[in-house]
């Protein structure tokens, strides 16, 4: 998983992506749930202005939601700025 961030000036907003590594339509979109699924619990590490892009690769299908969580939240507790 990649997170790419950028500071602004409005409150958080988030975006998700996956890798076209991940080959048909369904594993990608199985996988952007499971993006979206990780954000809600871990949205609360995330800077509270801040746009953020989560890119997806293979292994977000394989990993359990656990791990994927909480490489979420150290992903955004990285990301410099106030918490909310």
């Amino acid at each position: 998983m990649i997170v790419l961030w950028r500071e602004t000036a409005e409150s958080r907003r988030a975006g998700f992506a996956v890798s076209r590594q991940v080959r048909r339509a369904v594993d990608r979109n199985r996988a952007r749930r499971r993006l979206r699924a990780a954000y809600r619990t871990a949205r609360a590490a995330a800077p509270a202005r801040a746009a953020l892009v989560v890119i997806a690769k293979p292994p977000v299908l394989r990993e359990p939601l656990t791990a994927l969580t909480d490489e979420m939240r150290a992903a955004f507790t990285a990301i410099p700025g106030a918490r909310a």
